[in-house]
């Protein structure tokens, strides 16, 4: 059995990253030069609008729409829950004032940047969280002496290192089995990176960035490159030299992984990636087993829906279902992973008879999804039988990065068929014949449409003709949309 790869694919304009485990694409990141995203980035910003009705505020960070606040980030990480509740935001931010923020999630669509004042800055094995004095151990480490063990190291190294630089730590899931010479590393260059942070916030005007986060292909050595990493692959030569001395300086452990990969195929080609990254953006993936899954991505959520593929007959039926369910919970884990689907997720199962069936696949799905970085909770199955549940978005989806809304439906995913456009010509006729006095008029159209009318509709167009007194004559547009149509006086 494989273990787990990276590859980076690497070019001036966009880099991808892959991470594969026993030689299948689990998880994609794309990140493009001119639209870097923002998470992790903390700017000087200045609060442009404060909505006591919401408990929340717009923060002015230098995007083109303002970003926006909740209270629970502005009050201190030691607030009481009476506190919280009983804070009014107009109490703690007024219009005009500056503000220390952290981007927590990309703007997604319409949605501008989500921001804390609970500052957080990443490293190889630690998360530096300057104004708080909690040491917290990634959930992910569960054995309770090494939690233990490294909980009690951070605390004599931060105290070594001198009580102006306290603040509060997370060791993350990479740091188990790290010994004292490598926290203590990662720790003075925290503190060194957040002392170079806070000279450069005086100098800062407003709105102003005064740290960005590592480009993706450094993030990718700095976060995913953990214990069960086998190798990472880079295709470009310049990334590679540059990863040596990054990893060189901040994780030497990982050196012998790296790889420079000088292969004839595409890097992405390994693996099938590229084939993976179009099946990423299609609504239908094929299961093994006959069936399949779709996947339906709207504003409020997605939704995933399974289908058997085909009628197997009565005898052995529930087994199929049974089957297809278990085989449909570990690609919808996957494909959760790949496609970086967030928030609200509802899967209608097929439906099952066994009660026992029903808790396997839910055990099933649950299981996958506990190999997921990003944080993921199934609420169970509803009265319905659709089971419910969150995965935490961050950023956003494959689809939204690679892809816009369909210039001919508007994101619908269905245009008006050719008679639907044809009859709303005729009501827009009869609308123009009763306020403006013509002798004739032009319609432009779309071919399908305009050959519709000709064919299909001529009796109906003749008896309009005959209705109006007037002469109706068509003229193709070749750049119209099926939908788009002028009616113009003659």
């Amino acid at each position: 059995m494989m273990g787990e790869e990276i590859l980076i694919n690497f070019t001036p304009m966009e880099t991808r990253v892959a991470v594969i485990e026993n030689g299948v694409p689990q998880e994609l990141y794309i990140e493009r030069a001119k639209r870097r995203g923002l998470v992790g980035n903390i700017y000087n910003g200045k609060v442009v609008r404060v909505l006591p009705g919401m408990q929340a505020a717009f923060v002015d960070i230098g995007l083109e729409r303002a970003a926006f606040i909740h209270v629970e980030e502005v009050l201190g990480q030691s607030a009481t829950a009476e506190e919280r509740s009983n804070t009014s935001i107009a109490q703690v931010l007024r219009e005009g004032q500056g503000l220390l923020v952290q981007v927590t999630k990309d703007p997604i669509g319409t949605k501008g940047a989500r921001l804390t004042t609970h500052l957080s800055i990443p490293s190889r094995y630690l998360v530096y969280m300057p104004g708080n004095e909690h040491i917290g151990v990634s959930q992910r480490i569960e054995d309770n002496e090494e939690r233990d063990r490294l909980r009690s190291l951070i605390d004599s190294l931060a105290e070594e290192a001198g009580e102006e630089s306290r603040g509060g730590f997370i060791l993350r899931t990479v740091a188990e089995g790290a010994n004292e010479t490598e926290l203590r590393a990662d720790l003075l260059f925290l503190y060194r990176l957040w002392g170079a942070i806070q000279d450069k916030i005086k100098g800062a005007g407003l709105p102003e960035i005064v740290y960005e986060d590592l480009p993706l292909n450094m993030r990718a050595l700095r976060d995913m490159a953990h214990a069960g990493v086998e190798r990472i692959r880079i295709d470009s030569r310049e990334t590679y030299q540059k990863a040596q001395e990054f990893v060189q300086a901040l994780v030497p452990e990982i050196q012998h992984k790296l790889e420079y990969y000088p292969g004839e195929r595409p890097i992405f080609d390994l693996f099938n990636v590229e084939e993976e990254i179009k099946r990423g953006l299609g609504r239908k993936v094929e299961l093994k087993s006959g069936g399949y899954l779709i996947f339906d991505q709207t504003e409020a959520m997605t939704t995933v829906d399974i289908n058997t593929g085909g009628f197997v007959g009565h005898r052995n039926l529930e087994e199929t279902i049974f089957k297809t369910n278990l085989e449909a919970a570990t690609a919808i884990g996957r494909q959760l992973r790949l496609r970086n689907l967030g928030g609200i997720i509802i899967i209608d199962f097929i439906d099952m008879e066994d009660s026992d069936h029903q808790r396997q696949v839910l055990r099933t799905l649950e299981r996958v999804l506990e190999k997921d970085h990003a944080k993921c909770k199934v609420t169970g199955v509803s009265e319905l039988g659709l089971v419910e549940m969150t995965r935490k978005r961050t950023r956003e989806s494959l689809e939204q990065v690679l892809c816009d809304a369909c210039s001919q439906c508007q994101g619908r995913g269905m245009i008006k068929t050719a008679e639907t456009v044809c009859y709303d010509i005729f009501r827009e006729i009869l609308r123009q014949h009763r306020a403006y006095d013509t002798d004739s008029y032009l319609v432009l159209g779309a071919q399908t449409v305009v050959d519709y009318l000709l064919d299909d509709a001529s009796e109906h167009l003749a008896e309009l003709e005959a209705f109006i007194g007037k002469t109706i004559r068509f003229q193709v547009e070749t750049l119209y949309s099926p939908e788009q149509f002028d009616v113009v006086l003659r």
